[in-house]
Parts: C-alpha cells; sequence; structure tokens
C-alpha cells in the first residue's frame, strides 16, 4: 500500500500497489498504467487488519492532520515493515538555501516529524537510512538543486515546490533576488562552489523502515 501516493512518481510496477490519496486533482493525473486510487486518509484507512504485505509513504507526513494516527494505522493494515520517506528537520535547517530564505526554510523544517516521533510511533525494530540525493535528481523539492542554484530562479521550478508556498509572494521575491545577487557575484560559488562537481549531496531526506516486533 502507497499512502499519499500522489500521481504514483514512487511506486514500483514490479509489485501489486494499492494507492491511497486524499486530493482528486492528484488521483486524476495519475498515468493509465498505474492503479486507480482509493480516496481516503492516512488517519482512516479503509481496510482490515494486516491487509497487506507492506506499507509505504514518500513525503507525505509532514501533510497530515494526526502524524500519530496515520503512522498507526499503517502500521495496523501492514503484515510486513511501514517505510516512511521523508525529511530530517534538523538537516533542513543546515542547507545553504537557509542563508537566502532563513524564514522558509525554517517553517519548511518545523512541517516535519523528527526521525525519533516517527520511529517511536511505529514500534517494531526500526532502520534509518540516509538517502544521497544525486547531482541531476529529477524531483522538484529545494535541496534536488544542491549544485545548481540557478534552477531555483526559474519560476516553474519554484512553483513545482511547497516550500515557496509557505512565505508571501513579496518575502519570496526578495528570497530570489538574494539567491541571484549571491550567484552573479560570485559569492555563492564562493561558499558552495564545490559543490556543483559533486556527484551526491548527503542532505536530509532520509528512509526510515519499521518492522514489527
Amino acid at each position: 500500500m502507497n499512502v499519499g501516493a500522489g500521481t504514483g512518481s514512487y511506486e514500483s510496477q514490479a509489485f501489486e500497489v494499492t494507492a491511497v490519496e486524499p486530493s482528486a486533482t492528484m488521483r486524476a493525473q495519475r498515468p493509465a498504467h498505474l492503479s486507480r486510487a482509493i480516496d481516503a486518509v492516512a488517519e482512516a484507512l479503509p481496510f482490515p487488519d494486516g491487509a497487506f504485505d507492506a506499507a509505504m509513504t514518500t513525503y507525505s507526513v509532514h501533510q497530515w492532520s494526526d502524524l500519530k494516527a496515520g503512522l498507526r494505522e499503517m502500521r495496523r493494515v501492514a503484515r510486513g515493515p511501514v517505510v516512511v520517506v521523508g525529511g530530517d528537520p534538523d538537516r533542513v535547517r543546515d542547507y545553504w538555501l537557509a542563508e537566502y530564505a532563513p524564514e522558509m526554510m525554517e517553517i519548511e523544517a518545523r512541517r516535519y516529524p523528527t526521525i525519533s516521533e516517527i520511529a517511536e510511533t511505529l514500534g517494531g525494530t526500526v532502520e534509518v537510512t540516509r538517502i544521497p540525493i544525486p547531482f541531476d535528481c529529477a524531483d522538484g523539492f529545494v535541496e534536488a538543486y544542491y549544485g545548481r542554484p540557478e534552477g531555483l530562479l526559474d519560476p516553474g521550478a519554484r512553483k513545482a515546490c511547497s516550500a515557496w508556498s509557505l512565505v508571501d509572494e513579496q518575502r519570496a521575491a526578495q528570497y530570489v533576488e538574494a539567491l541571484r545577487a549571491a550567484i552573479e557575484s560570485g559569492a555563492w560559488d564562493a561558499r558552495h562552489g564545490h559543490l556543483r562537481t559533486q556527484p551526491s549531496f548527503d542532505g536530509s531526506l532520509v528512509l526510515i523502515k519499521a518492522t514489527a516486533a
């Protein structure tokens, strides 16, 4: 089961996947080769206990209305492991964009639950794995541009990243101009230029796998 499945970008076709997605817009955008998503929320999954071999969710727990209820529901319906991919709030604060968009990145960090909170709620045996972000990462989250800062000057790229919606348009414009000035003056490269040739980045992306006791 894939909770908060969205358009299905992270679903493997090697398995039979039941997708759960509360957004009608997202459900409508799922490609034809994937299963139709069920309209439901993590906090109230419409399945019996132990209905699935495993359950996963990718970059959605910070959007749930009740984190613990959603995680307990995933644990309830999964006979096997529960896997959560999300962001470590402490590392969100350490990312270089915080130098140019401090309020935005602080709000972004506060959205994410801590790794310990997720692990304690799921219980059982918990493994935590850091996920390196590749230089050519196609996803649009802010750290995907760790070595390509010019990408965040593109309005389309910012629109695809929810972090930029956390502040008003005027503040966002100020942040963009601060970043633009740093790139054009060479200040960004003086501090972070080594990232332009770094094949991957150890940022906030983390995978938490909990296996029932």
